[in-house]
């Protein structure tokens, strides 16, 4: 499936793993799927959120799409990364157990000292975000960029992606929720 395929008769679910920040983007929009009593489920359409929320659905697919072509320009690819390296800090937003088990060499692991040194620091550092696979790291992006550092990006893919396509030395996991 496409992003140009999503319809309102898409469910959550899929919406959500096509477009990364639609949950931020829905929120921040209409105040839905932050709390219990807006809150929405995986296998639930669009159509079906609208219409219980009373939105017209045309104008929120408009607005995800937008936020998602918003979005796509935080996303870094790894080869990009990779050739730019020596020009970013590279900071892991995982646990600190995932961080010990796997890393991407030059990084830093995200503590609360870290945070305050960057949100310290000069705006215009170049700042690049990684989680495992890429999932969540844009909320983190705009929360940092809503900090005033304008320069920060998401590794597209997280260190998944890193292993799979830069350096394959670094062991691939799964996380599993109880």
């Amino acid at each position: 499936m496409q992003i140009s395929d999503l319809t309102a008769e898409s469910p959550m679910g899929v919406i959500l793993e096509m477009l990364p920040g639609a949950r931020r983007a829905i929120f921040a929009r209409y105040h839905l799927g932050g709390c219990q009593s807006c809150a929405f489920s995986n296998e639930e359409t669009l159509a079906e959120l609208c219409k219980r929320s009373e939105i017209p659905v045309a104008k929120v697919l408009e607005h995800l799409l937008a936020s998602h072509i918003h979005d796509s320009a935080l996303w870094m690819e790894p080869a990009t990364a990779s050739e730019q390296f020596s020009q970013f800090r590279l900071i892991d937003l995982r646990t600190r157990e995932e961080h010990e088990a796997a890393v991407i060499p030059g990084s830093e692991f995200f503590t609360q000292e870290l945070q305050q040194q960057l949100f310290a620091g000069p705006p215009l550092t170049k700042i690049l975000l990684y989680d495992h696979t890429g999932r969540n790291v844009l909320d983190q992006v705009a929360w940092f960029r809503g900090h005033g550092l304008q320069e920060t990006y998401a590794l597209r893919g997280g260190i998944d992606a890193w292993s799979r396509e830069i350096d394959k030395s670094i062991p691939r996991y799964r996380v599993e929720m109880d």
